[in-house]
């Protein structure tokens, strides 16, 4: 009988043990190969909960003007360069500097952009911010090409200058200001007449703020497509936006208006380069709007914070706007030897991306296993240099959490300062966006005093953002020039 049982249970017993055997081997064979694939001098780190990682924490809001609790208990932990698992993958981050600057400096050689999926759905396939390659030169180069013109042209800094003043003008009656509205509202007005010749007055100005609004809101949400919520309707709301475009492009190339010509709108331009699709066309001006309208009204909010903080900073600020004024007739427009005069300004435009960290940090992925000293980042992982850690070492900078603009007198400073990225990414509007701070601040200085009214202050969010609006109290000096 326990024969008859035997041999029958034999040979299932026996392909059980094989099966397992091959299971053993097979697993053996992953776990060599992840090492050999894997290095083992990676840096040191934690990957927080499953799935999210510590991305929650990362993300968590703190002043903008500082590292944030996660960052510097990591950084106090682990060293200044530390693997994490953010974003839904594993990553490298890096509060160092000199990798930071490598990373920058190999775009496209060593490391490419790997920004979430929700900006990929946000901001559409042709999205400057996140092309690479070719495609990613072609409309770098359009965008490049305009901004290096229009700088310095006379009818882009008078229009500068002109919405600056209106909107002084119409503080004449008012002794408390939303500031962090005005600005958006000023950069917006810059931007949409710039890009696109629309005046403030006109209606469409009106529509594309609403949607603007609706669809920079979708960068911080979860991407949850479900009517209703922020997600969606920042995807709806980049749709519009691109309708309301190409309504523009049609239109214009109906009125046979599309070359470039002396003081002409970016539209002009790139309608005039036969090696741009329309869905190229719109995405460099949704881009433009949006990098303009964005970045140029959260860095003035921070200098007319960071001034009201500064006594000494915003005296010497307004003798230098004093000088330019005494030197000019009644009435008479700024211009480009004006801006040239205008260097502790411009210390003061660098002074405040430094503290207030408009940029916290970058997303990028390392193409190839890739060395640095003594750690390596593996092929496929996240890398994300984070830019605020340099602005803010004090390794790098003297008090490094006081603003001080005197400290760019010092020409290596900018060798330590990275707010708009670097490389061949380094942002192709950011010299218009300090002319037109700089003309704002022009007018600002000479003729308010203010006060900050709430106890308000830059929220890194992951950006920037006042969340009560930076309140001022004003006090007007003498009329507006």
């Amino acid at each position: 009988m326990t024969e008859f049982y035997f041999f029958p249970i034999l040979p299932s017993l026996l392909s059980g043990l094989a099966l397992a055997l091959a299971l053993a081997l097979l697993l053996l064979t992953i776990t060599y190969q992840r090492k050999q694939r894997t290095p083992t001098n990676l840096p040191h780190g934690s990957k927080g909960w499953p799935f999210c990682g510590e991305t929650l924490a990362f993300l968590k809001p703190h002043q903008s003007n500082s590292l944030g609790t996660f960052l510097q208990q990591h950084c106090s932990r682990y060293g200044r360069v530390f693997k994490s698992h953010l974003f839904g993958c594993p990553a490298i981050v890096s509060c160092d500097h000199e990798l930071n600057t490598f990373i920058l400096q190999n775009e496209g050689k060593l490391f490419e952009v790997d920004y979430p999926k929700v900006m990929h759905n946000i901001l559409g396939k042709f999205a400057l911010i996140l092309v690479t390659g070719d495609l990613h030169r072609k409309l770098r180069s359009a965008v490049v090409s305009f901004v290096s013109a229009s700088k310095s042209q006379s009818t882009f800094l008078h229009c500068a200058e002109m919405l600056a003043l209106s909107g002084l003008h119409s503080w004449e009656n008012c002794t408390h200001v939303a500031f962090y509205k005005e600005a958006k509202k000023f950069s917006m007005n810059c931007m949409l007449k710039h890009i696109l010749n629309i005046n403030t007055d006109e209606p469409l100005a009106s529509k594309i703020l609403e949607n603007f609004e609706n669809y920079i809101k979708g960068f911080v949400s979860l991407p949850l497509n479900i009517p209703g919520t922020i997600y969606s309707k920042a995807v709806k709301a980049r749709i519009r936006l691109w309708s309301i475009v190409k309504d523009i492009i049609t239109e214009r190339r109906k009125g046979n208006n599309v070359g470039p010509t002396e003081g002409g709108d970016l539209l002009n331009v790139i309608l005039s380069k036969p090696n741009l699709c329309d869905e190229e066309m719109v995405s460099i001006v949704l881009d433009l709007l949006f990098g303009g309208y964005e970045t140029t009204a959260k860095l003035l909010s921070l200098i007319v914070y960071f001034l009201g903080q500064a006594p000494v900073a915003l005296e010497r600020l307004k003798e230098e706007h004093q000088v330019i004024r005494k030197n000019k007739k009644e009435g008479e427009p700024l211009n480009w030897e004006d801006y040239k005069q205008m260097e502790f300004t411009l210390g003061v435009i660098n002074e405040a991306l430094r503290c207030g960290n408009v940029v916290k940090f970058l997303h990028r992925k390392a193409i190839q296993d890739v060395k640095f000293k003594e750690i390596v980042i593996p092929t496929g992982w996240k890398i994300l240099p984070i830019l605020s850690a340099g602005h803010l070492d004090p390794t790098l900078h003297e008090n490094p959490l006081g603003f001080d603009p005197f400290r760019w007198n010092d020409i290596s400073t900018n060798k330590k300062v990275a707010p708009f990225g670097g490389g061949p990414r380094l942002c192709p509007g950011a010299d218009l966006a300090k002319v037109e701070i700089a003309f704002f601040l022009h007018h600002l200085v000479l003729n308010y005093r203010w006060k900050i009214k709430a106890d308000d202050y830059p929220l890194a969010f992951p950006y920037v953002e006042f969340t009560k609006g930076l309140l001022l109290e004003l006090e007007p000096v003498e009329k507006l020039a």
